[in-house]
């Protein structure tokens, strides 16, 4: 019997898989539990919809990150900060302060998480890294002065 799979079924396979199984298998244990539908032509007409649909949101999001990466990619963000004679900061500058200043800038909403760079205690030239998306990185440089 053909079915598709409602949630991950170990050994089985993934959500949203068509797999053949045995009649007894999926009337009792598969169908009971709501793991597993028939695979009827409307049920796979829509699990194609939806996939498609997934498809297509997962595109639009790479899109989007890409975009963001362009306007991004070699800008440099100025900061301000506080120190003492030697060069040192009074703390230290934060990648959420960071993400606020590119935010204002550039009009981009960056996640402080999503946002790597080395400690910034000192003035001076730092490079960070805005991980967008899976494979999509931008390279930014940041300048701390005084």
């Amino acid at each position: 019997m053909k079915v598709i799979l409602l949630a991950d079924v170990k050994s089985k396979g993934k959500k949203g898989d068509l797999i053949n199984v045995s009649d007894g298998y999926a009337r009792n244990f598969l169908f009971p539990k709501n793991l597993a539908t028939i695979a009827d032509s409307a049920a796979i007409s829509e699990m194609n919809s939806q996939k498609a649909a997934t498809e297509h949101h997962k595109q639009e999001e790479i899109d989007a990150a890409k975009a963001v990466a362009k306007i991004l990619d070699g800008k440099t963000v100025t900061l301000k900060a506080k120190g003492g004679s030697s060069g040192r900061l009074f703390g230290s500058i934060t990648s959420k302060e960071i993400a606020d200043e590119i935010n204002r800038v550039f009009s981009v909403n960056v996640d402080k998480k999503k946002l790597s760079v080395a400690d910034i205690k000192n003035f001076g030239d730092y490079t960070a890294e805005v991980k967008l998306y899976k494979g999509i990185v931008a390279k930014l440089s940041i300048k701390v002065e005084e």
